[in-house]
């Protein structure tokens, strides 16, 4: 995973400072690298094949001694305990609907630390990635919600998605700011200069 440099970030900000102007909603970036570390997940694997592989040893004849089947069940499990937290192999334990409840969970939780519940007229948006998952998800205040159909930020991610799988993050940034920013131009037209939250990409 390569995450954005720093004149990229500069790009970022820049898009969001063009759509700004012409929008009373206030819109932040996030980029995390990896929603979270997984550790508990290539143990409980070796967990659960360390438990299988006695009993189907039990099946093989003159392999049956306590004490040669428990032996074998720990190496099993440190073997496989190191083997898995080898990223590429880890990485590939981890079901997907577990990589997005997490990269989900941070992307909410970056909403309310970022503060973009309290803006005025509860204007938030919230544009957040996460790399390693290949996961977008764009999140709305109320007074977004209220005036654009969750469907139409649907086909944005769907598209940001498509450009992170394919490693071009900046590309699916700007592709995505300027989507959204068509939108809320249309719909929440600026009604007067302001600018509550910081436009820079925020990295993780």
């Amino acid at each position: 995973m390569t995450l954005l440099t720093e004149a990229e970030q500069r790009q970022v900000a820049e898009a969001i400072d063009r759509i700004e102007l012409k929008t009373d909603a206030e819109v932040v970036t996030v980029l995390a690298e990896q929603a979270d570390d997984y550790r508990y997940i290539p143990v409980l694997w070796a967990s659960l094949i360390a438990l299988i592989v006695p009993g189907a040893l039990l099946f093989l004849p003159g392999l049956l001694g306590a004490g040669y089947l428990l032996l074998v069940q720990w190496i099993t499990f440190v073997v496989l305990a190191l083997l898995f937290r080898i990223p590429r192999i880890g990485t590939n334990l981890i079901p997907r609907s577990v990589r997005h409840w997490r990269a989900s969970n941070l992307a909410r939780r970056k909403f309310v630390e970022l503060d973009l519940h309290h803006t005025a007229g509860e204007t938030g948006m919230l544009i957040f990635v996460s790399e390693a998952e290949r996961y977008v998800e764009i999140m709305v205040d109320r007074g977004i919600a209220s005036h654009i159909d969750d469907s139409v930020w649907e086909a944005i991610v769907e598209r940001f998605t498509t450009r992170v799988r394919q490693g071009q993050v900046l590309e699916g940034f700007i592709e995505c700011i300027d989507a959204c920013g068509k939108q809320l131009e249309t719909h929440l037209p600026a009604t007067h200069e302001r600018n509550e939250l910081p436009n820079r990409l925020v990295v993780l």
